[in-house]
């Protein structure tokens, strides 16, 4: 599986690491997902996703089957 939230769509980043004398080296910026297992009320069912920690704060307020439709997520995939 990829590295991206699957309701927000957050994947790593690329960046520069500087270094005092100025040499630039190449650095991944990783979005910090976590593995959930969420109720799917709709389904009387659990789910899991990869979610990135800002999903959670989200779900917490719009909830799970309005988050998903908002995103343009199918949740019977999961």
């Amino acid at each position: 599986m990829a590295r991206r939230c699957i309701l927000t769509g957050k994947r790593p980043n690329t960046a520069n690491k500087v270094s005092h004398s100025n040499i630039k080296t190449k650095k991944r910026q990783l979005p910090n997902l976590q593995k959930k297992r969420l109720w799917y009320a709709e389904e009387d069912r659990f789910v899991t996703l990869k979610l990135s920690t800002r999903a959670l704060r989200t779900l917490r307020k719009k909830g799970l089957a309005a988050f998903a439709k908002e995103a343009g997520v199918d949740l019977a995939k999961y």
